[in-house]
């Protein structure tokens, strides 16, 4: 592994990341671990270093619904609308007459299953450029706005139609919230992360924010300057799509569970037919489209293993064959906005964080590390 903690040390001397936090593991535990750089000034990287994970939070909201559809509270095919009256009256944005928005009905019923594989119809305005348009055209407040209002976008297709990826995973967590009673920060902590001895993993950092990374920018010059991006502080709603914070030990924890059929050190979150579900694709013939940024600022377009058939499980994006000298078929993973990125490789009993706090999202440079960092794991695997 001295190949990957290499790769590591490279991109942050050539300034490809302003700092990396990376582990790797098994099962049976953790075999790497590197630090490198300083996460804050004056503050070198560590692995107690606390990170806006952003989407690596939707997992977490997934199986916090597969808690709930094991114990038959939900099933996969619950309509979003019989518990969420409100997402009936989302409407299509269906086009533009001039500068007014054409709106229509949805067709078909949106179900548990289409939010999980973000297949509902709805996406967040830095994939689409019609929605950003349209929330320019009505003054809405946006999904990072923390209100219960910033989740009422326009659809952009039927439910069940195709991939867009966007806001589904904060309507799952109120579909939670509403089956079980409990706030969504409450169920996460009791359910999820007391049971996997997830200290580190919360909605607000009080009491952490000495440990809290900055975010930076890449500049037109490829260094970094700082800026600021974070989940709304104490928000209307906690949406499970982007809320929380948390280290790279803890989330590695929350894989290790996943790569031991449910379980970890003992306690059992899942049963083995809900392991099923978080792991094997849902989609139903669909399969994951590359996503085009609206936002060059914010992300660059997104399409990680082309050529390859990729699908979603209940909770994760899913490769369907071998990438060569990477991850093997039916692996697991995602990312969060500030570049934190995981993956799980069931056939290899592998999982492995690489988190830093920058933007854009999979620029360039930061798709090249995660190559190289995956490639090397692999090597010395």
């Amino acid at each position: 592994m001295e190949e990957a903690k290499r790769v590591l040390c490279h991109a942050v001397e050539t300034a490809a990341l302003p700092f990396a936090v990376a582990m790797v593991g098994g099962s049976k535990g953790i075999n790497f671990s590197a630090s490198i750089g300083e996460a804050a000034d004056g503050q070198p990287a560590a692995e107690d270093t606390l990170f806006r994970i952003f989407s690596m939070t939707k997992a977490i909201g997934s199986l916090a619904a597969l808690i709930l559809i094991d114990r038959g509270t939900l099933t996969p095919e619950t309509p979003v609308a019989d518990l969420l009256p409100d997402w009936a009256d989302l409407p299509v944005l269906d086009g533009w007459n001039g500068d007014e928005p054409i709106l229509r009905p949805q067709r078909g019923v949106a179900t548990l299953r289409h939010l999980v594989t973000h297949t509902s119809g709805i996406e967040y305005e830095f994939w689409n450029a019609d929605v950003a348009k349209y929330l320019a055209s009505q003054t809405r407040p946006p999904a990072l706005s923390g209100q219960l209002e910033g989740l009422r976008y326009p659809l952009t297709s039927d439910p069940g139609t195709r991939w867009g990826y966007g806001l589904s995973i904060d309507w799952l967590g109120r579909m939670v919230e509403a089956a079980d009673g409990r706030r969504i920060d409450r169920f996460c902590r009791e359910e999820i992360f007391e049971p996997l001895g997830m200290t580190d993993t919360v909605f607000e950092p009080e009491g952490r924010e000495h440990r809290l990374a900055d975010v930076k920018m890449r500049t037109e010059d490829g260094t970094f300057r700082p800026t600021r991006l974070s989940p709304p502080a104490q928000p209307e709603a906690y949406g499970m799509g982007h809320a929380l914070y948390s280290t790279a030990p803890d989330y590695m924890r929350f894989l290790r569970m996943v790569l031991n059929g449910g379980e970890l050190d003992g306690t059992r979150i899942l049963s083995p037919e809900a392991m099923a579900l978080m792991m094997q694709d849902q989609m139903q013939g669909l399969a994951f489209q590359k996503m085009i940024t609206a936002a060059p600022s914010v992300s660059a377009d997104v399409d990680l293993f082309p050529g390859n058939r990729v699908t979603h499980s209940m909770a994760f994006l899913r490769n369907e064959a071998d990438i060569p000298g990477r991850r093997s078929a039916g692996s697991l993973g995602w990312a969060g906005v500030c570049n934190t990125h995981y993956w799980i490789d069931p056939a290899r009993d592998l999982c492995a964080v690489l988190m830093t706090q920058s933007l854009p999202f999979l620029d360039p440079a930061m798709a090249a590390t995660y190559e190289a960092f995956e490639r090397a794991v692999y090597a010395g695997h």
